[in-house]
């Protein structure tokens, strides 16, 4: 599933226009909703609350028709609804449209300024940091690699037998491979009932498991990013005793599942690995909170929007659903915020903070306002030192 690149991000963050118009809207990947053509109507209401805006701003009718009509023509398209995912987002400007069918939900919103919100898209680049899953079976093995939004099978045919009989006699040689990655699809994991394996037979089994962890030794050198495995209790008992993989996860997913959609095996694997990753977000609330008073943290716009632009911030807190708007000149650092959007004038500054921090490298966490490290603030930083 392909999913926006840091790059896109800053190529969308330099469009500057007179009115670059966003549109985020939730959707669906199957059921009555796709069904019901729910997800069109909900574009079909965003577009119209842009319309209404284009005109108070002073477009014409015609020329808002035309800005808009690659919209118009996606509500149109049956085709493209039964193609979606968690979320929608559209980008449009003057001889500019671009949409991206995203693994993240999103509440239906739409926002016109003179550069595009980027903010909902920043859960995309935490907390799913990657992974490795390997499906592990006497006839087949595969291996993946993995966020929380995306897999890419790893091609591992040539380095690894084809199977636990073939291994038998089988010289594993090493070799000097160029190795290749393709977008998995929608394909079958099939499983198998469980044999007895002692004696003669679990030595003939860890032979094979061997070449496996030797075979794809060359191809997972980073032993931080932890390694999954799916495959019965008692096949990854025997792998783990030949493993070599540093960050082996502890706890294999059970094939008790006869036939699994790869696409749903990768949903289950993020709901047993992503404690891992989760773990990021929560020291850096412990950070910002040991820091308090330090100087090492700041909570409000006015002090945070600067260090953003600086490059100074480690990690930004922003509270989801919640937005401060207003003007920022850099050459001074004025900031003046108003109470909506609606000023012409008016730009998110929220959004500004978040994409200036994620261009400098720094991460931005969407949270529920209970979840914030300061919840009194819709906007916390901890700054680098």
């Amino acid at each position: 599933m392909p999913l926006l690149s840091k790059k896109e991000i800053a190529e969308l963050y330099a469009i500057n226009k007179k009115h670059c118009i966003s549109i985020f809207i939730p959707t669906h990947r199957a059921g009555k909703e796709v069904l019901q053509e729910k997800d069109a109507l909900s574009l079909k209401v965003q577009l119209q609350q842009v319309r209404k805006k284009l005109a108070k701003k002073g477009y014409h009718e015609t020329d808002i028709t035309a800005i808009t009509k690659p919209v118009q023509q996606l509500i149109d398209d049956n085709l493209f609804w039964r193609q979606q995912s968690d979320g929608l987002a559209i980008f449009i400007a003057q001889n500019y449209f671009q949409k991206y069918t995203l693994p993240i939900y999103f509440e239906a919103f739409n926002y016109i300024s003179n550069s595009f919100y980027l903010k909902p898209l920043m859960p995309l680049f935490v907390g799913d940091g990657r992974f490795y899953l390997m499906t592990l079976q006497l006839e087949k093995v595969q291996l993946y690699e993995c966020t929380q939004h995306s897999i890419t099978e790893i091609i591992i045919e040539d380095v690894i037998p084809k199977n636990q009989q073939d291994r038998v006699g089988y010289d594993h040689e090493e070799k000097n491979l160029q190795f290749r990655t393709h977008q998995a699809g929608k394909g079958q994991v099939m499983y198998h009932g469980q044999e007895a394996a002692t004696g003669k037979r679990k030595n003939e089994i860890k032979t094979y498991f061997r070449a496996i962890n030797d075979g794809i030794k060359p191809l997972i050198k980073n032993e931080n990013i932890p390694f999954l495995v799916a495959s019965q209790d008692y096949l990854f008992d025997i792998y783990k005793s030949v493993n070599t993989y540093t960050n082996l996860f502890d706890k294999n997913i059970n094939s008790d599942l006869k036939a699994s959609d790869i696409l749903n095996l990768h949903e289950l694997a993020w709901e047993n690995i992503s404690s891992v990753f989760d773990q990021e977000r929560k020291d850096k609330i412990t950070q910002f909170l040991d820091a308090q008073g330090t100087g090492k943290t700041a909570i409000g716009i006015e002090q945070i929007l600067p260090k953003a632009f600086e490059g100074k911030i480690d990690t930004l807190f922003c509270q989801n659903l919640a937005d401060i708007f207003g003007t920022y000149k850099e050459e001074n650092n004025t900031i003046i915020t108003t109470q909506t959007e609606e000023n012409e004038t008016s730009i998110s500054l929220m959004n500004l903070a978040a994409i200036k921090t994620f261009s400098n490298g720094g991460n931005v966490y969407l949270l529920d306002q209970e979840n914030m490290p300061n919840p009194h603030s819709k906007i916390n930083a901890l700054y680098r030192y």
